[in-house]
């Protein structure tokens, strides 16, 4: 007797996300997200995180079906052998980034980040930046709208809107990348070594007031902030036969 994973189904609030979700939901049976197997997640990317953030917690596989605007991290919908496709999927495991820092009123704040950690200025004032590797300073004073630290599965998002590279998901690398830099006019970034500790101190946190977001996890007035990569966390996200993470992100980089 063939054992079939037990499912748990996630929705977007799209009126067709919901009923696709009743409709899967009869079909295939399901159970809560802290008792699945796989997490089949209905909706865009932005949904693929908040699955993949609540599989942190529970080891779950994340299965995503695209009903978004761009769904790179999802697969096509479709209802029939879910079973099948799930049993034939192809895993892409990966490791999301870990968040520390300090604000300005010494509240100390965590986080974890499947695409990205950035800092953006919040107000008109450019924010200044000191960046930090391993110990080691780098850049004494970036100004920008900001900065930001990508994963490879992230490198396609926010960070390839700031003009940074697209990682392959086997690279072991972290994209840093500037936004919309002002001085050195001339920085593009860095890559840098999966294991690398990426310090920022915001200069003048008070007068040029920035915010640090970890996904969709927000944290204002920053004056501190370290990223570096969660290796103790692992997440399998799940595709369909040839249509796997590392083919999407080599494809991407041939787009027009």
């Amino acid at each position: 007797m063939t054992t079939h994973p037990r499912l748990a189904f996630l929705a977007s609030p799209k009126p067709e996300a919901k009923a696709a979700r009743l409709r899967l939901e009869e079909r295939y049976g399901s159970t809560s997200v802290y008792d699945a197997d796989i997490i089949v997640a209905l909706g865009g990317d932005g949904l693929m995180l908040d699955a993949l953030h609540t599989a942190i917690s529970t080891g779950a596989k994340v299965y995503g079906m695209n009903f978004g605007s761009v769904g790179f991290l999802m697969n096509d919908y479709a209802e029939d052998d879910l079973f099948e496709r799930l049993a034939r999927a192809e895993a892409a495991s990966i490791h999301p980034l870990r968040a520390r820092g300090e604000d300005v009123h010494c509240n100390r704040f965590e986080a974890l980040a499947i695409n990205e950690v950035s800092l953006l200025r919040e107000t008109r004032q450019t924010a200044k930046i000191k960046i930090r590797i391993d110990e080691t300073d780098r850049l004494a004073e970036l100004q920008a709208d900001g900065v930001l630290v990508a994963t490879p599965a992230g490198s396609t998002a926010y960070n390839l809107s700031a003009h940074g590279p697209i990682l392959p998901l086997d690279s072991r690398v972290l994209a840093l990348t500037p936004i919309s830099a002002f001085r050195p006019r001339r920085w593009r970034g860095a890559l840098l070594p999966h294991t690398a500790k990426v310090g920022f101190e915001i200069s003048e946190p008070s007068h040029r007031p920035v915010s640090a977001v970890a996904d969709n996890k927000e944290f204002r007035e920053v004056c501190r902030v370290e990223v570096e990569e969660a290796s103790d966390i692992s997440l399998t996200m799940l595709f369909d036969q040839g249509h796997n993470l590392s083919e999407r992100i080599l494809a991407e980089q041939f787009e027009s």
